[in-house]
């Protein structure tokens, strides 16, 4: 018989391991999703987490190690929200194109850390910047994906299909910046009903 992993108050020491990640990626959410958070340290995620920074590098590198992970897990989180709304097969192309919207916009708008976290405070400097960069380009390709999934031979051809994707998402994240900091007297749903407008008469011909 194998031997049983030892247990400190009911965990054992990968239980307490991954508990401590959880602990400092909400620290990090909590410190970073908040307006000036990009110059959030390590020392104030360990504090916010009141774990020690002998901990902290159980899990992480470096801060920026453990906000870029951070962003990862958010972008992760709408790519699972927006592949599923469009795999729902009831409804139009045009339904089912709001509902993927609507998914992003909700990640990102019910929980405003996350969007401040991943739109806002990772363009703050390196190497997170580049990393939003690179989400961006990954979300533009997600949405040419899915406007030749929804539309079909009417998607438009290459390289249109992929100029007018970065060009969708790039105005979305402003919409969402833009609410964000609130500088428009707007709702998510009212950002929704706009950008599906967009993307539904742009996306194909």
């Amino acid at each position: 018989m194998s031997p049983q992993p030892r247990r400190y108050q009911g965990r054992t020491a990968i239980e307490r391991t991954a508990e401590r990640r959880e602990r400092l990626f909400e620290a990090a959410l909590a410190l970073f999703g908040r307006p000036g958070g990009e110059g959030t340290t390590m020392t104030a995620i360990c504090a916010e987490a009141q774990l020690t920074e002998r901990y902290f590098y159980e899990s992480f590198s470096s801060r920026d190690d453990l906000l870029t992970q951070l962003v990862q897990r958010i972008a992760d989180e709408i790519r699972r929200a927006v592949l599923a709304a469009l795999e729902a097969p009831a409804g139009t192309p045009n339904d089912r194109a709001r509902a993927a919207i609507a998914a992003f916009v909700q990640v990102l708008t019910s929980d405003p850390r996350k969007g401040r976290a991943t739109i806002i405070e990772s363009a703050g400097a390196e190497p997170l910047r580049t990393h939003r960069r690179t989400l961006l380009r990954e979300f533009a390709q997600l949405t040419v994906e899915g406007s030749h999934e929804l539309y079909g031979d009417r998607a438009l051809p290459s390289p249109h299909d992929q100029l007018t994707a970065l060009m969708f998402v790039g105005g979305l994240a402003e919409l969402i910046t833009a609410w964000l900091g609130g500088e428009i007297d707007a709702t998510p749903e009212h950002i929704v009903d706009a950008a599906t407008a967009q993307f539904t008469s742009t996306a194909h011909r």
